[in-house]
């Protein structure tokens, strides 16, 4: 099968993050033994009990090689920018295939695999791994389980492989992204009716605690020595949310809800905010929550590695991007980079679509890497 064809099965599981992805990850398992991998399943529950599966797949003998990283789960789909066909019922229009997680980023498996189809067993002389996880798009359970679980990820580390994550790059080389920490902060008061005494309003212990959250905000678009030009932006987008989800006006509010969002860069010590926010916090009665922490990526671009893949996909400079991948959880692999087909600016969106060249452009290049590092 070629990538278009693989890419055009993946989208119809409906694998969306809140849904468990047995289904896709079944197919998967099914199709690495078929392309001669033996596998490893690592099953987990969520935070809401949802099963999941990890696929870790290994082809050919020894240690080192190549480590393919891709995640089955995708963003919600609604709403869909179209009645014609649904987000998981792949069509192409205009050399576009359509459909949720074409671009972000079953199209990469599907090069992937198409690619692996064109190296037979024989021309190995180092393995070929295949990774598949879940939860990528909530926050890299699955990652973080694979890396702290699968007997394979160990060879990879141990062996230090070559290490690919397959988000859409437009098939640039990416040896650095930033990470995202997330927490939310939420003041309880008591509802009543606004003309009374008897309530007490939530947003006035909230109102504080956000005066210190805009002075983060200004002092990390301001102070220097929290940027990095790396990046665009070279900031860490102290992003501030605010709810009290009173329904009415005249209702005293007995909640208020402050989120915040924000995307450190290598080398910057994220805990030094965070411990800030939750000083905040206590000093005005406020509950402070971390939902999520997860570091930055960072290869020395100048490294032998960086450079042998730049020589080898063509480009000349490497770059960043400001969005997270698993790699967040796979800092103990030695060579990894982000380099896949399609375009990021397509994830996520309503009409979600990947170039048809893109995806023969990936199978090409991944191929060819399979060929240099494997054979």
């Amino acid at each position: 099968m070629n990538s278009l064809q693989y890419n055009q099965d993946l989208i119809t599981f409906e694998s969306t993050s809140i849904f468990s992805n047995i289904p896709i990850s079944d197919y998967i398992q099914k199709t690495l033994t078929k392309l001669g991998f033996s596998t490893e399943r690592l099953e987990y529950e969520d935070d809401n009990g949802v099963q999941k599966v990890n696929i870790i797949g290994k082809k050919g003998e020894g240690y080192g090689g190549m480590a393919y990283f891709g995640h089955t789960d995708v963003v919600p789909a609604d709403p869909w920018f179209t009645k014609e066909h649904g987000a998981f019922s792949p069509i192409i229009k205009e050399n576009k295939l359509y459909g949720r997680g074409s671009c972000d980023m079953k199209g990469s498996i599907a090069c992937m695999m198409a690619a692996v189809e064109q190296v037979s067993e024989a021309e190995l002389k180092k393995p070929i791994y295949i990774t598949c996880t879940a939860d990528e798009e909530i926050g890299y359970g699955g990652a973080k389980y694979v890396a702290q679980n699968s007997k394979y990820y160990r060879e990879m580390v141990d062996g230090e492989s070559h290490g690919i994550i397959g988000e859409p790059t437009m098939l640039e080389v990416v040896y650095a992204h930033k990470g995202t920490y997330g927490f939310v902060a939420t003041s309880k008061g008591k509802a009543a009716h606004s003309s009374t005494r008897e309530g007490i309003n939530a947003n006035l212990a909230i109102i504080p605690f956000l005066t210190e959250m805009k002075k983060i905000h200004d002092e990390t678009e301001n102070d220097p020595s929290w940027h990095n030009d790396e990046f665009a932006p070279p900031t860490l987008s102290w992003n501030i949310g605010i709810n009290d989800n009173t329904k009415a006006i005249n209702i005293t509010p007995p909640q208020s809800v402050c989120t915040v969002y924000f995307r450190p860069m290598p080398g910057q010590n994220a805990e030094i905010l965070i411990e800030r926010a939750r000083k905040a916090a206590e000093k005005n009665g406020i509950e402070f929550d971390l939902r999520s922490q997860a570091n930055s990526l960072y290869v020395d671009p100048k490294s032998e590695f960086v450079k042998e893949v730049l020589q080898l996909t063509g480009k000349t400079t490497p770059r960043t991007v400001s969005y997270g991948t698993d790699g967040t959880m796979l800092s103990a692999m030695k060579k990894i980079i982000v380099f896949g087909p399609g375009d990021i600016a397509q994830a996520h969106t309503h009409d979600e679509w990947i170039d048809l060249d893109q995806l023969e452009k990936g199978t090409k290049i991944y191929s060819k890497l399979i060929r240099h590092w494997c054979c």
